[in-house]
């Protein structure tokens, strides 16, 4: 594996701080977010002095039930490919649910959620990853997630879970040192028995960040400073294997330029620590990963019993069904209000305009909407139907703010198909109703 030395994630709010910043060797940014054919300018300039950047994936759902949507793996590749990458990343985690195999609408969680460490869904992810390694030009790692719940009847620690994962597939592993450490809190996990049970040689690099602690459950919020504990574990990480490559993760309430580069700095020195703990360099793990024996793919009956069981706490999180069996119903609150607040918040960012329309009455409202009506086809879809629902149900009272509201409807929903199913007729319908209004 390349080394990739000290990184920091690259956002547009922090740009040219990051072009400044001394002592960055690569960069990483959030795939979906890139459009091959216009790159940044910024992330074009980085490239031509040399800085390696590598796309991470935040929507594939390599733990869904489901196998791997072609266009979203075709989509990576491309960005792999535009962007010179040596790897991509992904997450080990699902992100919807629901859909044919479980004869109910699909769902969309706008989160990275937690798989369970079961055989099936070990079964399911080993063949997940296989058809994205197939799919794409270069090497892909795997990131564990942070959680605030955990499921009933898990069959496997962490590190057991990732281990196999790893020797069955030849995967690399991205390990989240903070995620480490907010599933000691949230979960009680030992970050030290995890790293014990890795396979470090499979080490593609490291993420660090910050989050906040608020009535006993740990917030991954990648808007805080890096806590000590996660610097802690990193420096444990460190003492076991020379890790690729590190890199700082910050994706909201961005400090100065000189808070950024203390953490960086931070990073580094604790890095440094275990290193110097960790012995002589030919004592470190340097084996490359395993080659995979060809497997048999997960059967339908697995993949179905691992979408019923996640369309059902899903559903939970984002419809307000009930909780299924042997789940804490406190952690799931926690976790359903998260879930509506990052709609909240997202939506206002694909589309600034609502906030400005609505005013305080934004937040409320989408809260509300959010409680009983979950998410099916992405945030721009989401926005729109919150914007339709409020119009259908005579809201905003103002009627300058509803008029606003409707006009901003009408120019971003399009020409709707004349089409014989039951939705494209409520389509019309509702388009019909609007437009008298």
């Amino acid at each position: 594996m390349m080394r990739l030395g000290t990184g920091i994630g690259w956002r547009p709010e922090i740009a040219d701080v990051v072009e400044r910043m001394p002592g960055i060797d690569w960069v990483e940014a959030v795939a979906e977010n890139l459009c091959p054919g216009h790159l940044p300018d910024s992330l074009l300039r980085l490239r031509e002095r040399g800085v390696t950047v590598v796309p991470h994936g935040v929507s594939l759902g390599l733990g869904d039930a489901g196998r791997p949507d072609a266009g979203r793996l075709a989509a990576l590749a491309e960005r792999a490919e535009a962007l010179g990458s040596p790897l991509v990343t992904e997450h080990i985690a699902f992100v919807r649910a629901g859909g044919p195999m479980t004869a109910s609408e699909r769902l969309e969680a706008g989160h990275l959620l937690p798989v369970p460490r079961t055989r099936d869904a070990l079964d399911v992810l080993c063949e997940n990853v296989r058809i994205a390694q197939d799919a794409l030009p270069v090497p892909l790692a795997v990131e564990n997630i942070a959680a605030l719940f955990s499921w009933p009847g898990e069959e496997m620690t962490e590190g057991q879970f990732l281990y196999e994962l790893a020797d069955r597939t030849g995967v690399r592993l991205l390990i989240d040192v903070a995620n480490l450490h907010t599933n000691h809190v949230n979960r009680g996990e030992d970050p030290a028995r995890a790293l014990a049970e890795l396979p470090l040689e499979a080490l593609a690099y490291v993420h660090v960040a910050g989050g906040f602690e608020r009535d006993g459950v740990w917030h991954d919020s990648h808007a805080h400073a890096v806590p000590q504990p996660v610097l802690d574990i990193l420096t444990d990480l460190a003492s076991r294997v020379a890790p690729p490559g590190v890199l700082l993760e910050r994706d909201e309430n961005f400090p100065d330029a000189a808070e950024l580069e203390d953490e960086v700095e931070a990073i580094r020195v604790a890095v440094g620590k275990g290193r110097a703990a960790g012995g002589p360099p030919g004592a470190e793990r340097t084996a490359p990963p395993r080659t995979a024996a060809v497997e048999p793919g997960a059967g339908d009956a697995v993949r179905q019993r691992l979408a019923l069981a996640q369309t059902a706490l899903l559903s939970a999180l984002v419809a307000g069904t009930p909780v299924p069996e042997g789940f804490d119903r406190v952690r799931l609150g926690v976790q359903a209000r998260a879930l509506a607040a990052k709609r909240a918040d997202v939506v206002a960012k694909v589309a600034p305009e609502l906030p400005v329309i609505l005013g305080a009455e934004y937040r409320p409202a989408f809260l509300a909407h959010a409680q009983h009506r979950p998410m099916t086809g992405g945030y721009r879809r989401d926005a729109l139907d919150f914007v339709e629902q409020l119009l259908r149900d005579g809201r905003p009272k103002d009627e300058r703010a509803r008029h606003a509201l409707r006009r901003w409807w009408l120019e971003r929903s399009g020409p709707v198909p004349r089409a014989g199913r039951p939705g494209a007729r409520l389509a019309r319908a509702t388009r019909r109703v609007l437009l008298r209004r």
